[in-house]
């Protein structure tokens, strides 16, 4: 039977109790691990940044998104993997649904046109009144 591939986000926190060479490092051992099981899309490094709230008593973390397409029974391996690594704080992997995302992005585009156009028939309605 054949794979299903799906595309998956994944955030994840890494601590900066060790400075931020090493927490480049555990981001850098992560991406390499869902480059070698998975086709990589996006890799958003969003850096160092502020906490929500104290996780361990630490206000600062390093955050890293990726965007990647895989067979359905990595992600579970990759989440037992972040609770392994005392070094990152926080992760969360979601299934990202395409169709819905294109249909978005599609409907974002559709109302730029309708705009444009409506701004053209305002303009011929006061071009009308004078």
């Amino acid at each position: 039977m054949e794979k299903v591939i799906n595309t998956y986000e994944n955030l994840f926190i890494v601590s900066l109790a060790n400075g931020e060479a090493a927490a480049k490092e555990t981001v850098n051992k992560f991406t390499t691990l869902i480059a070698n099981n998975a086709e990589i899309v996006e890799v958003a490094d969003w850096g160092k940044r502020r906490l929500a709230y104290a996780i361990n008593d630490e206000t600062e973390g390093y955050y890293t998104v990726v965007t990647f397409k895989t067979a359905s029974d990595f992600p579970a391996e990759l989440d037992r993997l972040f609770n392994i690594d005392e070094n990152v704080m926080r992760s969360m992997t979601i299934k990202l649904d395409v169709k819905a995302i294109e249909r978005t992005n599609a409907a974002k585009k559709a109302p730029v046109a309708e705009v444009v156009e409506v701004a053209e028939v305002a303009e011929e309605v006061v071009a009308d009144a004078e």
